[in-house]
């Protein structure tokens, strides 16, 4: 079902200075409106699985370069874990409605020179080894995220997920991303290659989001996973032709 490459888009490396995966249970149906035709949400233990990634990426250049001429840019993406059957199997990995950033080249590039559309937001960060915050607010006023916790070595008592190494498998496995196009007909594929691939539990002291909030009690906040200082790679995925006009960006 995947359509050919937007473009011939070179390997994107750099490194990934700090990644937060703030994650909430929600119950599948409340779910649905915000999937595409051809995709329905991943469960784990019956609950559908969504969140935010807060990313701060460093040194981003095309494979090959050396990393100073790369560029840093702080980043959110809304992510819904789903499935689709493709290829004779299932599939996995995630369905991003929305991405902002702070860095105006991946608003002018994103959906152009490589896959995802980026809206401008602005970020507030504070990160020492103790605690970590980030608050995130974008311009067109649709979306507001803040979270703020402190690494530790468990999940939450009450998280859908047994053991962090369930975790991890989780959502190692959900590396490709679908997101909208710009004309919003299409989604285009981008799939994240991290060979050192670490996350640690985070302890959250508070959390909002704008999105989630809208849900109400079908959304729960379940956990949240840090990763810090690793290598990694963007590769392209092509296009998917069928686009659910009823699926909509969170707001």
């Amino acid at each position: 079902m995947n359509g050919k490459p937007l473009f011939s888009m070179p390997a994107i490396a750099g490194r990934i200075a700090r990644r937060i995966l703030v994650n909430f249970r929600v119950k599948p149906d409340a779910l649905v409106p915000f999937v595409p035709a051809g995709f329905r949400p991943k469960l784990v233990n019956g609950w559908g699985m969504a969140g935010i990634c807060l990313i701060r990426l460093e040194q981003v250049r095309p494979r090959g370069l050396p990393g100073w001429c790369g560029v840093s840019s702080e980043n959110a993406a809304h992510r819904i874990a789903v499935e689709w059957d493709g290829d004779g199997a299932t599939r996995e990995g995630v369905f991003i409605p929305r991405r902002d950033t702070d860095r105006w080249f991946n608003r002018m590039a994103g959906g152009r020179l490589f896959p995802g559309s980026h809206h401008a937001a602005r970020f507030q960060v504070s990160d020492n080894a103790q605690r970590i915050s980030v608050g995130v607010g974008s311009d067109d006023g649709a979306m507001t995220v803040s979270v703020s916790g402190r690494p530790t070595d468990t999940l939450p008592n009450n998280s859908i997920f047994h053991s962090l190494e369930e975790a991890s498998a989780f959502f190692q496995a959900g590396a490709l991303g679908w997101s909208p196009t710009r004309d919003g007909r299409q989604l285009e594929g981008l799939e994240l290659h991290c060979p050192a691939w670490h996350m640690t539990p985070l302890a959250v002291d508070e959390v909002e989001s704008s999105f989630f909030s809208r849900l109400g009690p079908a959304a729960v906040f379940d956990s949240a996973f840090l990763m810090r200082n690793l290598d990694h790679e963007w590769h392209a995925s092509g296009r998917r032709e069928t686009f659910a006009a009823s699926c909509v960006c969170p707001s």
